[in-house]
């Protein structure tokens, strides 16, 4: 009760919203920028179980966003040094890492255990496949993407929705530049919008894109 009072007094959650929350399990999918700060943030709401899945190894170009790791971690799986340091925040979430890529052959059973998945990657093909399998398991994916200063979030949910392949088209993989803080704040509203999902409260990103420009702090929400 003392941890998590500030979210109890909140009348959206409460004590019944916050044993909602202990009761979700929540896939991140990726843990470089985006997925640092969301891991964070869900093991700090008091998520019962956080599952990180990256078959990546640390570098120091990923030091200026992905938050979770350290000059001393450079050449270490993520998910290894993720999940050490994600245990060292609460020992009251179960974390539970997956040294590998999602792919279409374990995805689905991956996935299985999770409530929401979380899109904390940069790669077209794996939200596809994501999406895809969340859809067929009747699933929420909460997808965020970033580049530069600009940054989205939309939630897919099976047939309720859009599907994640017919609003966006695959694009080739390219180095593109980011500030750190663009991937702060989209993370930030991925968690925002998971929590939402968990408790029952507030608008969900359902069929609606949020865009946001940090650059002018400009933030619009398109219909899809």
């Amino acid at each position: 009760m003392e941890r998590y009072s500030r979210q109890i007094a909140l009348a959206e959650i409460g004590v019944t919203g916050q044993r909602k929350i202990k009761g979700t399990k929540v896939l991140v999918v990726g843990v470089g920028g985006l997925g640092s700060v969301v891991a964070q943030y869900l093991v700090a709401a008091g998520v019962g179980k956080v599952g990180i899945v990256d078959g990546d190894s640390v570098s120091i170009s990923n030091l200026q966003r992905q938050i979770l790791y350290t000059e001393q971690d450079i050449g270490k799986p993520k998910v290894e040094v993720a999940a050490n340091r994600l245990r060292a925040m609460s020992s009251a979430v179960e974390i539970v890492p997956y040294n590998t890529f999602l792919t279409a052959e374990n995805g689905a059973e991956i996935i299985s255990d999770y409530d929401i998945v979380v899109d904390g990657g940069d790669n077209y093909a794996v939200r596809a496949v994501a999406e895809s399998i969340c859809a067929e398991q009747g699933k929420h994916f909460v997808h965020g993407a970033v580049e530069g200063f600009v940054g989205q979030v939309s939630v897919f949910w099976g047939d309720r929705t859009h599907r994640y392949s017919d609003i966006f088209e695959p694009m080739p993989r390219v180095e593109k530049g980011i500030i750190g803080a663009t991937v702060g704040v989209v993370a930030a509203a991925e968690v925002s919008e998971s929590l939402k999902i968990i408790c029952g409260y507030g608008e969900v990103l359902y069929n609606k894109l949020w865009r946001v420009d940090l650059r002018t702090m400009n933030c619009e929400i398109f219909e899809l």
